[in-house]
Order: C-alpha cells, then structure tokens, then sequence
C-alpha cells in the first residue's frame, strides 16, 4: 500500500481531535466487534475520516491501541500529582501512586485483556518493554522516582538509581492480577496493593541498616542484571 498523502492543511489542534476521534471509534469497534474482527476501514468509516487519513495518523491497529495506553498513562500521572503534593511519607506516597493508578484503569477492565493479548507478545508495539514504548516506561519509573524523591525516608543511592524502575515492573504485575481480578469492585487488587506497598516500604527502609549493606549491595547487583532490556526493532 502506498504511503497515504497527509491530511489537508489543518488548524493546530484539529489533528489532535481527528486522532482522538479515531482512537474513541477503534475502541467502541473493537469492544463490538473484537480486535481481529475490526478492520481500519472500519475505523474510519466509523470516525468520519478517509482510510488514508486513518492510515495516516495509525499505521496499524496496535498503534491505536498504543495510542489509548498512552492516553491512560497521562491520566495516571496526571491523578497522581495532587495526592503526591500531600503525602510525606514513604508509605503514602507510594500507596497514592498505585490507588491513582487502580482508579485511572478502572473503567477500562473489560477491555484490558484485549490489550494484554497483544502486550504479550514481544514484537508488539504494546509490550512494555518494546522500544516504541521505552518513552512511557521511562515516564513511569519517573513518576516512582518523584514519589522517592519527596519523601521523608532516606533511601540509600545506590538503591535509588534502580528502584524507580523495579517499581514500574512491580506495577505491571499489579495490573495483570487485576485483569483476572473478579472481586466486587476488585477489592482483591486494592487488598494486594496495601500489603505489597506496606511490603516495599519495610523493605526499603531496612535497606538503610548498615548492618544490611553487604545483602543490598547483593540486591542492587541482581537488579541490575535483571533489568529489562527493551526488545531490539526488527
């Protein structure tokens, strides 16, 4: 398929709105219709575009879909930044992050499995660790970095060069129980994320023990051989 053309001269803000509006129709296509189901020119008869300019603004379905994730994941950090402006401590700020974060994807429950299938495999756009996802993942770590950073708990440096990204993973896990989380209103996830953040606090401030730094430093180093590495491009 050729290349399309660009849409016509548009005003600044009228592309952004046209894409907004592809993605709202993909989404409501693919909870009708099912992901394989749903073609781009489906899409874009739904959106009141032509195919080329749905080709234009997403070369694919798992680009719309990527689109969406990224959506969410501004929310989050948006829903974050006022609880994380008010909590001092270790415990809390980490708590508020990841209650922020069960309440932005919340809405979204029925239709995340679909986006976890195509997560799932490596050479999707969707996986977290794929390369055309590194800007959200490097976001996230940030956002957990933040909530390190402005708390009253000291947290030793060499653990808080790599602790910002095992929490981004630690995330992700939160989300994958979510999605087979089928307690009213998912208390269940709610439940795991107290404890697990409790967890992590008490962990974190341990590591500060002198007496610790030898197990640590072990830690760090395992962390660090452990860390993702994001797929190379085909």
């Amino acid at each position: 398929m050729a290349e399309p053309d660009p849409p016509a001269t548009e005003p600044v803000g009228k592309g952004e709105r046209t894409k907004q509006r592809i993605v709202a129709a993909a989404l409501e296509l693919f909870r009708e219709h099912g992901y394989e189901a749903t073609t781009m020119r489906m899409v874009a008869e739904a959106a009141g575009v032509s195919l080329g300019n749905a080709y234009y603004y997403f070369a694919s379905k798992d680009l719309l879909l990527q689109a969406f994730y990224r959506e969410v994941h501004e929310a989050h950090v948006a829903a974050a930044r006022a609880p994380l402006a008010a909590a001092k401590t270790l415990h809390d700020r980490l708590l508020a992050v990841m209650q922020c974060k069960l309440a932005v994807i919340e809405p979204y429950h029925r239709f995340s499995a679909l986006m976890f299938r195509s997560a799932a495999d490596p050479a999707s756009p969707l996986n977290p660790f794929h390369p055309d996802g590194a800007d959200i993942a490097a976001e996230g770590a940030a956002l957990f970095a933040e909530a390190l950073a402005g708390s009253n708990t000291k947290v030793p440096k060499d653990l808080a060069a790599e602790l910002p990204g095992l929490l981004w993973t630690y995330s992700l896990g939160i989300v994958l129980y979510w999605i087979h989380d089928r307690t009213p209103q998912r208390q269940g996830t709610a439940k795991l994320i107290e404890r697990t953040v409790a967890m992590v606090t008490t962990a974190v401030k341990l590591a500060s023990n002198p007496l610790l730094r030898p197990f640590r430093k072990q830690i760090v180093a395992l962390m660090q051989e452990l860390r993702p590495t994001p797929a190379a491009r085909d």
